[in-house]
């Protein structure tokens, strides 16, 4: 437990991207479990929704640049 603590310290970012990708990956599988995909398909669907899942982190991620820039 002590080393999952230290490593969101160090590395925030990554926790959030993993804890957004997770939860949108779930909700993707949910609700496409009856249209009938392909399993490419959903791989590929799966690939891009954990990309998303970076881009939207990295997005917010300015904000605190910005605040860090700001002080300085």
């Amino acid at each position: 437990m002590t080393m999952l603590k230290e490593f969101v310290g160090r590395h925030p970012r990554v926790t959030m991207w993993l804890a957004l990708a997770f939860g949108m990956v779930v909700i993707l599988l949910w609700s496409a479990k009856d249209v009938g995909l392909q399993l490419t398909q959903l791989l590929a669907l799966v690939i891009a929704t954990i990309i998303l899942a970076g881009l939207c982190v990295w997005i917010i991620g300015w904000e605190d640049a910005e605040d860090e820039s700001a002080k300085n």
